[in-house]
């Protein structure tokens, strides 16, 4: 004669279940931190337009501002390529996040904190050295 063996599942109690609910209850709400979406303003900065901008601030002729300009580019780029972070006000503290090598580029990601411009009543010094 063979028996069967019945075999029963633990009942939750309603005490656990009411405790867990209680305290999901109790617990603060998670902030959500929202990230800005960048605002495109107007086209990109090209080459030309910096040296124009920097003749048109300075007061200094474009044959002397466009070499100053390359130069600074290419120090710009290989101190970025390196890997280095820059730090440059007013422009603001450049750091590199991520680099990846493809067959066409080389893709590097970085992050630019700036600073809020304190509002000062002096002179732009450009301006000084022109006059």
């Amino acid at each position: 004669m063979s028996t069967t063996k019945k075999t029963t599942t633990p009942a939750r109690t309603p005490k656990a279940s009411t405790t867990a609910t209680k305290a999901a209850a109790q617990a603060p709400e998670p902030e959500v931190v929202v990230n800005e979406t960048p605002k495109i303003t107007g086209p990109e900065l090209k080459k030309k337009e910096l040296i124009d901008t920097i003749v048109a601030r300075s007061g200094v002729k474009k044959r002397e501002v466009k070499p100053v300009v390359d130069a600074m580019l290419a120090v710009l780029g290989e101190t970025i390529a390196d890997g280095r972070e820059l730090n440059l006000a007013p422009m603001g503290k450049l750091k590199i996040t991520r680099m990846k090598k493809t067959t066409k580029a080389h893709i590097i990601t970085t992050r630019l904190r700036r600073t809020e411009p304190q509002q000062t009543e002096a002179p732009d010094p450009l301006a000084q050295a022109a006059e």
